[in-house]
């Protein structure tokens, strides 16, 4: 008897041991709760499989639920990732870049974007914006925004105006793509815009899928698709090589003009192929996520009329607002930043559009050192990985969290580490200030132009990896009497 007391008295024992120790985060040596699935596709089904009903933040909720931990394990893209959650989590990978943890990327999409991602250090962000800061820097976008609005302008006269109804999706990546050509490589010719967006198609499709590098799946398109538009991006950069020596190209530009004009401290120039795969990285990531928010922005537009109004309208408490600022300016006269300023409830509308519909899915990091987390060991080496839902659709941080409410965002908006479209901290992304302006821009043409209906109610939504329309998201427009 004594010997079955000291047993339960040892396991009870043991259980407060190991209960201190994942409540107190302390010299843990426990491993996150989870499962990593079959080989090579892991749980990318499940997490696919979620995105496709229009449900993305269900993967990690019920994970959430199932574990009872806000970290857990599991396997994506070829790739066994620890999960963290909530905005302690997001704090803690953000606040610890650099220090802990490093961005990484699965080999799946370093096969995809190769240089690209294999560079995307943070030491390389910074050479990045430093070598940039005329098209990072928020005061210095106003030297773009004459010839983004002259782009805007172009578009919707020539893909939606004299036209019934149109196909938003589509139109939206055509916009964002035509931005992305004309300031990163100075390409405007309708043919040569063509020939980059096609293969740029397949590539966004095939960069969150099942890893299986085989003929007819979609990475294996995408793959192929990468190469094509390397290819391509060589042609032009050799071309302006030669343009710059001969004074035909300015060194500032755009960006490919800076990025082979700027040398390192150690007076080197970028490869010609680190260039393309840089060009290329940066083009799918603004283009995509631009185009993925303006589609969305006209979805809930046209299901929420009082919402749309304001936009267009303003209130007694919102003069300036879409229709105001049209009609301040002259013919032909093209937005400023002034402009760009008094359109802060279109913000807080996009804002709030992002929360529901996150232009991205997180990213990953991988650990550079041993450290203890919410009483969990994680060792050096082990990929990290955080996904927006998990704050974006939670109660505990934005209360009827499925209710459209741009007011979430005056103010000091939300909570930090809770609201994150765009990452936070030192990877927060570059070109933040470029996409708003993108966003703005398109809602201001759109807007003054027309109000619309969608011609499909019930049209399904979902996540391929981005937010996006099952039939693309057509539309009736009603323009607005001149």
């Amino acid at each position: 008897m004594e010997i079955l007391y000291a047993s339960l008295l040892g396991f009870f024992l043991l259980v407060i041991y190991f209960y201190y120790n994942h409540k107190s985060g302390g010299n843990a040596n426990l491993r996150p709760p989870g499962k990593t699935g079959f080989p090579v596709i892991g749980e990318t089904l499940e997490f696919l499989s979620a995105g496709w009903k229009g449900h993305p933040e269900k993967f990690i909720f019920d994970r959430i639920a199932k574990y009872s931990s806000h970290v857990f394990k599991t396997s994506l893209l070829g790739s066994q990732v620890i999960v963290f959650c909530g905005s302690n989590g997001h704090r803690f990978l953000f606040s610890n870049e650099n220090k802990l943890v490093q961005a990484w990327s699965p080999s799946s999409i370093d096969k995809i974007f190769q240089h690209s991602t294999k560079k995307s250090t943070s030491q390389e962000a910074l050479r990045l914006k430093q070598m940039f800061p005329n098209l990072l820097k928020p005061m210095a976008l106003q030297g773009y925004l004459g010839l983004m609005d002259t782009v805007a302008h172009r578009h919707f006269v020539t893909d939606w105006e004299k036209k019934d109804t149109v196909v938003v999706f589509p139109l939206a990546h055509h916009y964002t793509f035509l931005l992305g050509c004309r300031l990163f490589v100075s390409v405007e010719d309708p043919k040569h815009v063509a020939i980059l967006e096609k293969p740029f198609g397949v590539l966004a499709a095939g960069i969150v899928s099942i890893p299986i590098d085989f003929p007819g799946t979609a990475f294996n398109r995408a793959i192929k698709a990468s190469n094509v538009i390397r290819k391509e991006l060589l042609v032009i950069i050799k071309q302006r090589k030669i343009d710059l020596v001969e004074g035909k190209a300015s060194p500032t530009q755009d960006i490919l003009s800076r990025m082979l004009s700027t040398s390192d401290d150690n007076g080197k120039f970028m490869h010609e192929a680190d260039v393309a795969d840089q060009i290329l990285g940066m083009i799918v990531a603004g283009h995509d996520s631009s185009s993925s928010v303006c589609t969305s922005i006209v979805k809930y537009l046209a299901e929420l009329p009082d919402i749309y109004q304001v936009v267009y309208q303003g209130n007694t408490l919102l003069i300036f607002q879409q229709v105001e600022i049209a009609k301040s300016k002259a013919p032909g006269e093209l937005l400023n930043w002034d402009d760009i300023q008094k359109m802060k409830y279109s913000w807080n509308v996009a804002c709030e559009v992002m929360r529901l519909a996150p232009p991205n899915l997180g990213t990953f990091r991988e650990a550079i050192a041993d450290f203890a987390y919410d009483g969990f060991s994680i060792q050096k080496g082990s990929k990290l990985y955080w996904n927006p839902n998990s704050t974006h659709r939670n109660h505990e941080f934005f209360p009827e969290p499925q209710k459209f409410d741009p007011s979430r965002f005056e103010g000091s908006g939300p909570a930090p580490y809770t609201f994150l479209p765009f990452g936070e901290g030192p990877r927060i992304c570059p070109g933040k200030e470029f996409v708003r302006l993108q966003i703005l821009i398109f809602m201001h043409h759109l807007v003054k132009r027309f109000r619309w209906e969608k011609l499909i109610p019930d049209e399904k939504a979902f996540y391929i990896p981005l937010p996006s329309s099952e039939k693309g998201l057509p539309i009736r427009l009603f323009p607005h009497e001149a």
